[in-house]
């Protein structure tokens, strides 16, 4: 999970020891740097929460502790940064389900990058602006400014240097350029991560100079497994639930139950079955409840689950519900049969496009959010009244 979607009592990417669903990614990573021919900077891409970040770490952590090396390459040994000994991933106990690049939560290299204290390994993410105190939107070129120095440095343990950029996409065109002159000459024995949600946002010329792996989404009896160990308050119903609003990724469905997004959906689906004409008691309730003072995190919770109800709709009407990624309940089927029956592709088209304008000027001018949701749901009313 990136920064971006820290949910409580999750672990930290860099704090992780375990990945779900992304074996052959790992073997494919495992290969690749027991070959000896280790591209130099990776993109890893996917949709938001599936586990990319972790598995940057992941990989970071079994290059620092020398787990890919040859048999015939000596292990890096003696005293490591705080005194304790660099020993090889093969002397930990590795268990076979834990996956190509397993490394011990024990493992000293784990232990300091968990903390932040390796000297071999860097991170990049938006950092706090001083003036302001507030996490920045972007990541800016001071923050990526000393990868340069710090890859053409000595490897303070004597072998790999790597940084890890949780996420590439916010980098904003400084930062962007900064690190495209670290990609065109690198030194040896230098590692590159580039964590990405939207790999297209970022320069041809990065693009071009990474190494590819795509990670897909994970399966929902995997989400919504991964959902109940760490949220062990919900029922397995509520958590599989979760994992389909979530299409597949486990920090997203976590994120969904931290902010009461089950019960928003539910209400919002509540809304929509009275369709179409619309419960208007209903409707300012619901609309006075996302548009109260406080309630910022509510509306924007709102606001994703129905851009991904909308987004649905349209796969259903395109091509029936085959081509939707997630299972629907009954009622959600026949909510959707009967709004394709009534209206075209072309129409729901423009709906989608209407509120997502709707609710982009309502981020960046701060328009009244009870009124925005009346006006959004009026507007699937009246296409569905058409």
């Amino acid at each position: 999970m990136s920064n971006t979607g820290e949910n409580e009592g999750v672990p930290a990417p860099r704090e992780n020891p375990n990945l779900q669903g992304h074996g052959e990614a790992e073997q494919f990573l495992k290969e690749s740097f027991d070959s000896g021919r280790l591209a130099h900077a990776w993109l890893i891409s996917g949709p938001e929460g599936i586990g990319k970040a972790t598995l940057a770490y992941r990989f970071a952590r079994y290059v620092l502790s020398g787990g890919g090396a040859p048999p015939d390459t000596p292990p890096p040994t003696g005293a490591g940064l705080f005194g304790d000994d660099l020993l090889p991933v093969d002397a930990v106990e590795e268990p076979a389900e834990q996956g190509a690049l397993y490394v011990s939560p024990s493992h000293p290299v784990f232990k300091r990058t968990a903390a932040g204290g390796h000297s071999d390994l860097m991170s990049v993410e938006r950092t706090v602006n001083e003036k302001t105190g507030k996490l920045r939107s972007e990541i800016i070129v001071g923050d990526v400014r000393l990868i340069g120095n710090f890859f053409h440095h000595t490897a303070g343990e004597g072998g790999w240097r790597v940084v890890v950029i949780d996420c590439a996409d916010e980098m904003n065109v400084n930062a962007a350029n900064a690190v495209l002159k670290v990609l065109e000459e690198p030194p040896p024995k230098v590692l590159l991560l580039l964590v990405s949600h939207n790999p297209g946002r970022l320069l041809a010329t990065i693009r071009s100079r990474c190494r590819k792996l795509t990670l897909q989404p994970l399966a929902l009896d995997n989400v919504a497994s991964m959902v109940g160990n760490w949220r062990t308050d919900l029922n397995p119903g509520d958590a599989l639930a979760l994992a389909t609003l979530a299409d597949g990724s486990p920090g997203r469905a976590l994120a969904l139950a931290s902010q009461g997004g089950l019960d928003i959906y539910r209400d919002m689906m509540a809304l929509l079955e009275t369709l179409p004409r619309l419960d208007i008691s209903a409707l300012h309730a619901f609309g006075g409840r996302l548009g109260k003072t406080g309630a910022d995190d509510a509306f924007h919770t709102a606001s994703g689950l129905l851009r991904w109800w909308l987004a649905r709709l349209i796969l259903t009407v395109a091509g029936g519900r085959r081509r939707t990624a997630t299972a629907m309940t009954g009622s959600e089927e026949a909510l959707m049969d009967r709004l394709g029956g009534v209206v075209g592709l072309d129409r729901w088209f423009e709906v989608w496009e209407k509120i997502n304008h709707l609710l982009a000027r309502t981020e960046q001018i701060n328009l009244d959010r009870k009124q925005v949701v009346l006006n959004v749901f009026l507007t699937i009313e009246n296409a569905a009244r058409s």
